[in-house]
């Protein structure tokens, strides 16, 4: 798999020469996040670097495996609780509400659902045993999925260099933090569903959702940056723990993004996502009509669907 190999490459130049294996901390992000990411770890085993991955032991798809070391540490949330946080956040998603009530809506339930996680990164920081055994271990560099900002914070923390394997930020974050050029004339924001083509008034919608778009992500990020501050003991913002990441690791394609600059630290690997392919399930009806919107890779589909079996 080219994309696989491609992303591993570029991790090996945060760690040692080819010759000499490395060691590697993994701090992952729960659910199909991880899937990914998994696919990447194991091919860093097998080329003999040492890999360890930091999970909680309350997880959905995080489960041990043979192909590399697993250091797994307490939390204060069950299973049971994890999932009711993750159902009110997929039901938000269903509804068809207009903008800006959506936001508004997905806003809510996002707060409850990074204050679950947060609880998480607070679990971790608490765990002395934990701490030890990693300051102990001499890692290279960290791997992570920054989402919800463990993995940054920790990187900090032991002053160590740091690999972001992610799909993206909320409020444009992926663009903002490595200083990437973002032209409202032609740049869409998230939820507007304008195209790259806006009339004057689209245009100016869309300035003023990027106006309040750190706003809400400081909201949304408000007890993390908190904790953070309180951990490295020196007060930080939401771009300073994320501006000094050594790569970005993109899970998508640039071909289906519009055009912007991108840093030279940022490397694109959408085919990453298609590491575990399965068969297409039988159709068995057909779509008479499809209406579409289409913003970036964002795709929604409104199907209507005949009685005719193919």
């Amino acid at each position: 798999n080219m994309t696989l190999r491609l992303c591993c490459a570029w991790i090996f130049i945060l760690l040692p020469g080819l010759s000499d294996a490395g060691k590697l901390l993994v701090v992952p992000m729960d659910g199909s996040h991880w899937l990914s990411m998994r696919q990447v770890v194991e091919k860093l085993t097998e080329r003999g670097h040492e890999v360890v991955v930091l999970i909680p032991e309350v997880s959905w798809q995080m489960k041990t495996t043979q192909a590399c070391t697993v250091k797994t540490y307490p939390v204060s949330y069950t299973l049971e609780e994890l999932d009711n946080a993750f159902h009110e956040y997929v039901a938000t998603h269903l509804k068809d509400l207009p903008f800006p009530l959506n936001v508004l809506v997905l806003y809510n339930n996002s707060v409850h659902v990074f204050h679950t996680f947060f609880v998480q990164c607070k679990n971790l920081f608490n765990s002395k045993e934990t701490l030890q055994y990693l300051n102990q271990s001499g890692f290279d560099a960290i791997l992570t999925d920054p989402i919800f900002m463990c993995g940054a914070t920790l990187a900090n923390y032991f002053s160590l260099p740091f690999v972001f394997f992610m799909r993206g930020f909320p409020c444009n974050l992926h663009y903002e933090a490595p200083q990437c050029p973002s032209p409202l004339s032609y740049t869409p924001r998230l939820f507007t569903f304008n195209s790259d083509r806006m009339t004057f008034f689209q245009r100016v919608e869309n300035a003023l959702v990027a106006l309040l778009e750190l706003v809400y992500c400081n909201s949304l990020y408000k007890d993390m940056i908190k904790f953070s501050s309180e951990v490295l003991q020196r007060d930080v913002s939401l771009l300073d723990l994320l501006n000094s990441a050594s790569i970005w690791l993109l899970r998508f394609d640039f071909v289906f993004e519009y055009v912007r600059p991108v840093m030279p630290n940022m490397v694109f690997i959408g085919g990453i996502n298609c590491a575990q392919r399965k068969p297409l399930c039988k159709v068995t009806h057909f779509p008479m009509k499809c209406d579409y919107v289409v913003s970036g890779s964002l795709v929604i589909w409104n199907f209507f669907i005949s009685g005719n079996d193919l």
